[in-house]
């Protein structure tokens, strides 16, 4: 009785949710479409997606003078509590007209309130972006978001540290985890500093691993949790069990410290996304001591490729007044715009999932901090490779038990077992 009663009561919450109160919030028309001289945009962090809003602006501003575009700032967390809060009250009044979501939670706000969104179907081309990104931004068949920024992983390494350690650039490519960890012992051997820092609350480094090989925490459908059965997650268990062991790992516990560890050169290397540039480039003495090679495969596993993704957001227009306005401006700025995207690359490091952006100069000019590589480049070449999975619902609620296992696993846990049971607890909680 009370599944069934929990059943119901997610019912009635969706129904609420999805049912408009007044005609604003009625599907792709009536007053939630038409147009608007004033749109209202939410994202979060100022150096990179509100200076790109702004950028957005000025370009839109040139041919619509009559159209005020108000960015307001929030964190990230502010903002999904904002529209959970707004979109669970069944009516979508203080909302805004756009709004910046994270790729790994896209899929649970469209599934819950596919209403809520403008469909963007034949105003943008899917297939102008890199492919990996319209899973997260579609739903049924129809495109809703606009993809952004590109999350893709490359592994950025000291070359001065590698080279004390008797390593090649040419040694640091198309490597699979098992060789990064004997590289990082020589390195650590040489020169006393670890190869990589991780955070044991943040496994970002797993979703990276198992993307490579085209595998997610759940299955295909986006709803079911694989886990247990899911080779690819093992493998990278796995590997984060013997970077531990290996003593090539330094911890760290918040971004802060993170950040620090690049800064102050305790670490020799950070496969992460490329987000990442900006906060290694603002230590200016060691220009000319970094590279960035491709994200390491899984071995063994005929399916891992050099190239994956860890993070990304895309643009959303809302069902609210002006939906039409707030459609022109995505296509023709975030949705079209080459030129722009060369001024964001140039100007605050954004590296764009638009693909004919990447034939930019931008992109291809050498970066003298990364001793003249044009990193941009090689992470275009990436962003194209990245296997395409469905996040799903339910990314950070499995990683939630992922986390917790991944401590029992590392203090002697059977492998198996403690799949099995992250299985358990997921098919019980999510499902």
């Amino acid at each position: 009785m009370k599944k069934l009663f929990a059943v119901l009561l997610v019912s009635v919450m969706m129904l609420s949710a999805c049912s408009p109160k007044s005609n604003e919030t009625n599907k792709n028309g009536g007053e939630a479409a038409g147009k608007s001289n004033e749109i209202t945009v939410w994202a979060w962090d100022p150096a990179f997606n509100i200076a790109a809003l702004e950028a957005a602006k000025e370009v839109y501003s040139s041919t619509n003078p009559d159209v005020k575009v108000n960015v307001i700032e929030y964190a990230q967390n502010d903002i999904i509590q904002k529209m959970n809060t707004g979109l669970n009250s069944g009516t979508t009044t203080g909302l805004p007209n756009i709004v910046l979501i994270e790729d790994y939670r896209a899929q649970s706000f469209l599934s819950a309130y596919p209403d809520a969104f403008h469909e963007l179907t034949g105003k943008i081309k899917p297939e102008d972006f890199a492919d990996y990104k319209l899973g997260p931004t579609s739903l049924n068949g129809k495109q809703y978001g606009v993809p952004f920024d590109s999350g893709a992983t490359g592994t950025y390494y000291r070359t001065d540290y590698l080279e004390q350690a008797g390593y090649k650039a040419d040694d640091m490519k198309n490597l699979n985890w098992d060789q990064f960890i004997e590289i990082g012992k020589e390195v650590k051997a040489k020169t006393g500093n670890k190869m990589i820092t991780l955070d044991p609350n943040d496994l970002g480094i797993i979703r990276s691993m198992i993307q490579s090989a085209g595998s997610w925490y759940l299955a295909e459908d986006g709803t079911t949790p694989d886990i247990a059965t899911n080779a690819a997650l093992k493998e990278s268990f796995v590997i984060y069990k013997k970077m531990m062991e290996a003593d090539i790992v330094n911890i760290h516990s918040d971004w802060s410290q993170f950040i620090a560890a690049l800064n102050k050169g305790t670490i020799a290397s950070v496969p992460t996304g490329n987000w990442i540039t900006p906060s290694i480039k603002q230590e200016a003495s060691q220009s000319g001591k970094w590279a960035v090679a491709p994200f390491p495969t899984l071995p063994g596993n005929k399916d891992s490729v050099n190239a994956s993704n860890l993070g990304g957001s895309s643009w959303y227009v809302m069902n609210v007044p002006g939906a039409e306005t707030a459609t022109d401006f995505l296509a023709t700025t975030f949705g079209s715009n080459v030129e722009m995207y060369q001024k964001l690359l140039k100007d605050i490091g954004v590296v764009s999932t638009f693909k004919a952006a990447a034939t930019g100069d931008a992109y291809a000019k050498p970066d003298e901090f990364f001793s003249g590589q044009p990193i941009y480049a090689d992470f275009a070449a990436w962003t194209e490779q990245i296997p395409n999975v469905n996040y799903g619902m339910h990314t950070y609620a499995i990683e939630d038990i992922l986390i917790v296992e991944m401590q029992n696993y590392l203090n002697g846990k059977d492998i198996d077992s403690a799949l099995k049971d992250a299985q358990s607890q997921a098919d019980t909680q999510i499902r």
